[in-house]
């Protein structure tokens, strides 16, 4: 599908670009996807969005119907937005269902949405895909100032910047506001350690004492963990892995979002960036944790277990996270979404980024009043919780 979209910038020249929508990830070259691709960031990368949707966890039957979005200038690339049409808020962690709820409420059509984000994975990150030498500011205002006829031509009520870098998000305009709203993860930064106990020196002598308690338990069950590296992951260790993964959604009624397909073919299409942790007891495998991973960045993202073991989601899905990086001299370990717990394991609360445009704007002020409450509770909550910390400085 295409449609040309024009804008005027502060020098009144015309920018034309044209855009092309795919419906679908067999439509999109994986040559032309990588020309855009100026990261090896996992979750933006071909194979990723592809393994979701040939795997079925994507598409018109889950509510996330892809709607991949390439922006082309004067017959150049310039833009890819990684995007999926959906018709609920499932599976974002950026929740708004009451603003669906209140849109509802009063007869106005708040889906479809359309939503610059990665399925089922609160991980920040690039939304926009520049080829080289693309303007991002001048494409964000392109994009910013046309929004209202890309959504009626396209036929989606909301668009949707999820986990956003802060630099990389659209460009407000008093035709086309976008509403900010802040959230809370935790991180952990690698400070060049050379080992476990470089780290936990750098902590106080109270905390240090707890995390090493706290391993020695798990080591004094006979409790064993081992590293898998893509092609070395066995069927037998998916389907075990899947059915702990499982395991952690069907304990709450649910059903997981991700099926044991989509796994088989990320260890098929994307071995290098992935590894999975496996936890031994007495020769049997009690839990595992599903890591993704670039040259700087490790990426906790699925765990689960066959056996409750106090402590044990602490170390496999943590410390022996930390360990790997140091092992491998990665410096950034993002654990998952929420858990304050992490605070006392050496993990910094970071702010996390998300913008909204919304076609209908009966609501706006009413959003732009909780979204600015909303940021001043998350900034509190973020100075309050940096001096939890447990580092000795």
């Amino acid at each position: 599908m295409l449609a040309g979209i024009t804008n005027s910038d502060n020098n009144h020249s015309k920018v034309t670009m044209q855009l092309i929508v795919h419906s679908s990830i067999d439509s999109v070259a994986q040559s032309e996807w990588n020309f855009h691709q100026q990261t090896n960031t996992p979750f933006t990368c071909f194979e990723f969005h592809q393994c979701l949707e040939l795997s079925g966890c994507t598409g018109p039957q889950t509510g996330w119907q892809p709607m991949h979005l390439m922006f082309v200038g004067l017959g150049k690339p310039v833009a890819l937005i990684p995007a999926y049409l959906k018709t609920h808020s499932w599976g974002e962690y950026v929740f708004d269902f009451a603003w669906a709820e209140a849109y509802e409420r009063y007869d106005r059509p708040y889906y479809p949405k359309l939503v610059a984000a990665i399925p089922y994975t609160p991980c920040a990150g690039p939304r926009m895909l520049l080829a080289p030498g693309a303007d991002k500011q001048q494409t964000l205002q392109v994009i910013a100032t046309q929004m209202p006829f890309i959504a009626q031509q396209y036929g989606f009520h909301s668009w949707h910047w999820l986990f956003a870098q802060q630099q990389d998000w659209p460009t407000a305009s008093e035709s086309t506001p976008w509403h900010r709203r802040l959230g809370c993860q935790y991180h952990w930064y690698n400070q060049n350690y050379y080992g476990f106990d470089d780290f936990l020196a750098s902590l106080t002598s109270r905390k240090r004492k707890t995390l090493r308690k706290e391993r020695q338990n798990i080591r004094q069950q006979g409790i064993d963990f081992e590293w898998l590296e893509g092609h070395e992951i066995s069927e037998l260790d998916l389907a075990k892995f899947h059915q702990c993964y499982a395991n952690t959604y069907h304990v709450r009624g649910r059903q997981p979002y991700l099926n044991a397909r989509f796994f088989q073919l990320l260890v098929e299409k994307m071995p290098t960036q992935i590894t999975l942790m496996k936890a031994t007891q007495h020769g049997d495998s009690i839990a595992y944790a599903w890591y993704f991973k670039d040259e700087n960045n490790l990426y906790g993202r699925y765990w689960g277990c066959l056996k409750e073991v106090p402590l044990l989601h602490f170390e496999a899905c943590y410390y022996q996270g930390i360990d790997y990086c140091i092992a491998q001299g990665i410096q950034h370990f993002d654990a998952g979404a929420q858990g304050e717990h992490k605070l006392a394991r050496g993990f910094i609360p970071q702010a996390t980024h998300s913008y909204h445009w919304l076609q209908d704007t009966g609501f706006d002020q009413a959003i732009a009043q909780f979204c600015q409450r909303e940021a001043e509770q998350v900034n509190e909550y973020i100075t309050w919780a940096h001096q939890q910390t447990p580092y000795r400085d």
